[in-house]
């Protein structure tokens, strides 16, 4: 069964990125599809993962039972092993799906001219305008603008959600191989 509508998918690493998703993205996108929902929206952003939890775990449970999956872009996203994992997890479920099914709704955080030439193939939503991580962005003028944008999208995933394929169990589910741990830094005596 779907336990998430939506999943946001980001590049942890970054400073700015989870700023940004954390402080307006997730917070405005949750409330607006919440909106226009007839049920109670539930949307996964990884800042729900509890301390001691088993990160990795928590992730590729949420994401096998998510409806559509929100891709936030930028450069380095392309390049993170668990971002594409989530990306092609869910091509791969459009795929199985056997019909038009769009389960992955990328937005532009910034420079989409260095995405690769695949993730140009769909349409993404442009966010740059916004891309104001600080805190106090939600008290610009310009922030009218962001709310106003978040909700057209939620709009457009209101729909997609509704036409999502039936959960299956056995859709496959890629992940990266966890990398080794670090090695110890205490010095040998």
């Amino acid at each position: 069964m779907y336990e998430y509508d939506v999943f946001i998918s980001y590049r942890r690493a970054d400073h700015v990125v989870p700023a940004w998703v954390h402080t307006h993205f997730h917070p405005r996108l949750t409330e607006m599809l919440d909106l226009h929902l007839s049920r109670e929206v539930r949307v996964f952003c990884d800042e729900h993962v509890g301390g001691g939890a088993r990160w990795p775990d928590q992730v590729r449970k949420a994401l096998s039972h998510t409806r559509i999956l929100v891709p936030v872009c930028s450069p380095k996203y392309f390049y993170d092993e668990w971002c594409l994992a989530e990306w092609y997890t869910m091509a791969k479920r459009e795929e199985l799906a056997g019909t038009v099914r769009n389960l992955i709704y990328p937005v532009i955080f910034c420079d989409s001219k260095n995405f690769p030439d695949w993730a140009h193939e769909r349409r993404m939503q442009d966010f740059r305008p916004w891309a104001k991580s600080y805190e106090h962005f939600q008290f610009a003028p310009a922030y009218l603008d962001f709310h106003d944008e978040v909700t057209r999208i939620a709009e457009e995933l209101e729909e997609l959600i509704e036409l999502a394929p039936e959960w299956q169990p056995d859709w496959p589910l890629l992940t990266p191989t966890p990398a080794p741990p670090p090695a110890s830094r205490l010095p040998r005596f």
